[in-house]
């Protein structure tokens, strides 16, 4: 049993109902978390271990344990001289922290050692060993890219803290984590009560929320590495990458024949990468500040939008705002407002539906 909480504004899943998204239900070994079409994912605190896969996961940092903060245990661990990170030592499960924060602390501490020397007794290693596993060789894959001599090693270490028996399970390790860190946590009764309820807690986006749901926000995890990159020399040569090698971010291709500006896609990314002017003239996008959420392709109805198959390297250096459209804006000769004219068009979509609805109605083609 262990504390988690969803900022549901954060969770793209808020953003539209169209999202597929369902990667913290896919990492959690204990199906503490579940997902169900057109709706926000469901909790079941009793059942969760604490171990922080779905938070370290989520693309958008929706997803927070009570007991761990990453972006506290990001400085601290950054300020100290040992480069270990254990799921026996500073962290809850190395699964808790995300590929951004490997190649952060990799570039600052010149290089990790992840301890896996626990995981083959670990009964939850059959997600989150894996996951561990991906972040460690992309993290890699992007260092060596970035031509950086830092390196995200691997290592049977099993380092043990001597106040913990080895002996116990693993939740009854999660459980003395959490008492560890008890000074951090903020529980109350209501809480306690919460998690001991055997049954998932559904979430929802109320009133309260729209204003956040709607709020352009950066994650903490790209600020960091951003931070990171701003300390590191910077390559001679940019590389391109193989653009599936990432998970974290993207460079967008839009098929001007196929998009038929309506605006959806950069009115909900949440991190802002997809971006227009007043006017609604043109897309635009930084990828830098794609987060990979992949929700502006599950919104564009024509699938205009499109994973370039490359990424080029000089965007962790000297990001640019790249011009993926450009509209012609006109006046509607019916309603006068202004709009995005694709093909020359002299009426706005709106307008052009009810002409179209009158002439059925009137039996006119």
């Amino acid at each position: 049993m262990a504390g988690l909480s969803l900022n549901s504004a954060a969770c793209v899943r808020s953003v539209s109902k169209f999202s597929e998204c369902r990667l913290c239900e896919t990492i959690c070994p204990v199906d503490a978390i579940k997902t169900a079409p057109e709706s926000l994912p469901a909790i079941n605190l009793f059942s969760c271990v604490g171990c922080g896969g779905c938070s370290g996961i989520c693309p958008t940092e929706a997803l927070e344990l009570d007991n761990f903060n990453v972006t506290e245990f990001f400085f601290e661990f950054a300020s100290e001289s040992d480069a270990l990170i254990s799921c026996q030592k500073n962290v809850p499960c190395m699964a808790a922290l995300h590929v951004e924060h490997l190649l952060a602390l990799a570039l600052l501490k010149g290089g990790l050692t992840l301890d896996m020397g626990h995981c083959n007794d670990c009964s939850i290693a059959f997600t989150c060993k894996t996951h561990i596993e991906q972040n460690a060789h992309e993290a890699n894959y992007v260092l060596e890219a970035m031509q950086s001599r830092a390196v995200v090693t691997m290592k049977e270490v099993a380092y043990e803290d001597e106040t913990i028996k080895t002996e116990r399970s693993r939740r009854d390790f999660f459980q003395t984590f959490t008492l560890k860190k008890a000074y951090q946590a903020k529980h109350d009764w209501d809480r306690h009560v919460e998690m001991a309820t055997d049954e998932y807690i559904a979430h929802s986006v109320d009133d309260i929320n729209i204003a956040s749901v709607r709020h352009k926000k950066l994650t903490n995890k790209r600020k960091l590495l951003f931070m990171a990159l701003k300390r590191t020399q910077k390559p001679e040569t940019h590389h391109i990458i193989d653009a599936n090698a990432l998970t974290f971010t993207s460079q967008k291709l839009l098929d001007a024949s196929l998009c038929t500006a309506c605006q959806m896609c950069y009115r909900i990314c949440p991190s802002g990468a997809l971006s227009s002017d007043m006017k609604h003239s043109k897309i635009d996008f930084d990828p830098f500040l794609c987060v990979r959420c992949h929700l502006c392709h599950d919104v564009c109805e024509s699938d205009a939008i499109t994973v370039s198959p490359s990424y080029n390297m000089k965007e962790f250096f000297e990001s640019s705002v790249q011009n993926l459209i450009a509209f012609d804006v006109k006046q509607c000769h019916e309603c006068g407002l202004a709009f995005s004219s694709l093909h020359g068009e002299t009426i706005c979509r709106r307008c052009q539906i009810e002409e179209d609805e009158a002439k059925a109605l009137w039996g006119i083609e």
